[in-house]
């Protein structure tokens, strides 16, 4: 090697997921990839006057590890407020809105579990006596539902039921008043609209230390399901180094026009460093809690018959207009009517398209739908950390909602990958919490509904983060693994992520992130 490097990573147990080379241990960097995979005696061939030296002493370094889903910039917005997560029940939403801050005079909160509601219908008469007055809005942690009360209905102008071009729904009751209860974006929109919004100057201080933070979890880069804001991002990837890499996907919305999707298609490209703009995400329903999933037969409640794109045709229609511009695609699907609906539409696009779309969430899937995610290319992108949400003796609101059998098809995790699926994994932040160890830890030993079945091998979740990120982005050639010509995206653990047991790997220290080159965390 005759050129010298820019970083080299020593002393380490280098786990490459590359088949030619499987272990080393020592890494070089030069321009933002790898330049040599080798072992300590090669070293001193790759250094040079400014070379930077980190010897890890025998931490365990991988592939850079990705959140295959996540919403970093549009979550600044959604997780605002009071943090109602820990929430379990009624009494315990009362006595936290009780002492909650004001924003402008607003009460506003997030993460709010659909269980503490212990059955009863979202309304806000349960908390409204509460809040003195004020205008409330809180957001259940799903990201499709929230829960507004009187005064913040009559701020944002909300006296009775709307009609969207969306499946979405303000909630009224027989005599045709608000409930409170928002059902999908389009609906809390009214309300989110007439609520105070933090300055740009904290929007950006709030990115710059989120990003840091998921990096210092091991994060080196993140599938965002969403537009996000292009001035904000751009101008901080100006003024400094982005910790992650971001990958927008702007949503394509029901009614949109022959304009916007033309918009959608010259939208791609569009970044700077470590952030791009690369796919299209669509939503095919909601969420089971909020009765908007689209099932193939209605849930407990005699609800979830119906798709989020009020015409499923012109979903149809949308998505081969971008296939045919050459634009990946990314959509929810959570209910088994939406996963097939998808794949349908993907066989329908003829072979061209295997490798090129992708379902994200697929939280219920009979055995029928499985294989055909190997057999079209289409990858499956899931959330371990969802499956916290619910409970293994089925009381929770999403099993009582689908049924035991529908119930019993949870997250199948193990299923697809043996069904020679492309799985990554994720969080979706903020609906789970960032932290990249808890996914792949959850992943191995998913919970709740979940957890009667086995999970991902520690390799499989790993390789959910990694390898499989990469191949649902469309990056495998340069991405997911430790090799020669590959980004220089490494994650080095204390403890090695495949051997150790997962609950201590959930709380593993992060000894290095290092993101195009860049190290952007140090540990202990």
């Amino acid at each position: 090697m005759t050129a010298s490097t820019d970083l080299i990573l020593t002393g380490a147990e280098v786990r490459t997921l590359d088949p030619a080379r499987p272990y080393a241990t020592a890494v070089a960097v030069r321009d933002g990839v790898i330049a040599a995979v080798g072992d300590e005696r090669d070293v001193r061939d790759w250094r040079g006057p400014g070379t930077e030296v980190v010897a890890l002493d025998g931490a365990h370094l991988v592939p850079g590890l990705v959140d295959a889903h996540s919403h970093p910039v549009w979550g600044l917005d959604m997780a605002t407020g009071t943090d109602l997560s820990g929430v379990r029940d009624l009494a315990g939403l009362r006595a936290a809105l009780t002492g909650a801050d004001r924003t402008e005079g607003w009460v506003i909160g997030f993460g709010l579990d659909h269980n503490a509601f212990e059955g009863r219908p979202v309304d806000r008469a349960l908390v409204e006596d509460v809040l003195g007055g004020a205008p409330a809005f809180l957001r259940l942690y799903d990201g499709h539902s929230a829960l507004a009360d009187g005064a913040a209905l009559a701020a944002a102008g909300v006296t009775g039921p709307r009609e969207f071009s969306q499946r979405a729904q303000v909630v009224c009751d027989a005599e045709g008043r608000p409930t409170g209860h928002l059902v999908e974006h389009a609906a809390m929109q009214l309300v989110e609209r007439a609520m105070p919004r933090p300055s740009y100057a904290a929007r950006r201080a709030r990115l710059v230390e989120l990003l840091a933070a998921m990096a210092a979890t091991g994060l080196t880069g993140a599938h965002v399901m969403d537009a996000g804001d292009a001035e904000l991002v751009g101008a901080v990837a100006e003024e400094t180094v982005l910790p992650l890499r971001l990958r927008f996907a702007p949503w394509c919305m029901p009614g949109v026009t022959e304009a916007g999707l033309r918009e959608l298609v010259a939208a791609q490209g569009r970044g700077g460093r470590h952030w791009v703009v690369d796919g299209v995400k669509f939503f095919m329903d909601g969420t089971v809690e909020g009765g908007t999933a689209w099932l193939e037969h209605a849930d407990c409640h005699g609800q979830g018959t119906e798709a989020f794109w009020p015409d499923p045709e012109a979903y149809t229609v949308a998505v081969r207009q971008l296939h045919a511009a050459g634009v990946r695609t990314a959509t929810h699907a959570i209910g088994d009517a939406a996963v097939r609906h998808v794949l349908d539409v993907v066989a329908g696009l003829g072979p061209g398209a295997a490798g090129r779309h992708r379902v994200e969430h697929i939280e219920t899937a009979p055995d029928a739908l499985l294989p055909r995610f190997a057999e079209l290319g289409v990858a499956a992108s899931m959330q371990p950390p969802h499956t916290g949400y619910t409970r293994a003796d089925g009381t929770d609101e999403w099993s009582r909602r689908l049924g035991a059998d529908r119930a019993g098809h949870a997250w199948r995790l193990r299923d697809l990958r043996d069904a020679g699926a492309t799985v990554a994994l994720g969080s979706d932040w903020p609906i789970a919490h960032y932290d990249v160890r808890s996914v792949l830890a959850t992943a191995r030993a998913p919970r709740g509904a979940a957890s009667t079945g086995p999970g991902l091998t520690a390799l499989e979740a790993l390789e959910g983060c990694t390898s499989h990120a990469a191949r649902a982005a469309g990056e495998a050639a340069v991405a997911g693994r430790i090799a020669v010509g590959y980004r220089a995206d490494l994650t080095a653990f204390a403890l090695d992520p495949v051997e150790s047991p997962a609950d201590e790997l959930a709380e593993a220290p992060v000894r290095l992130t290092v993101t195009g080159g860049y190290v952007v965390h140090r540990g202990k």
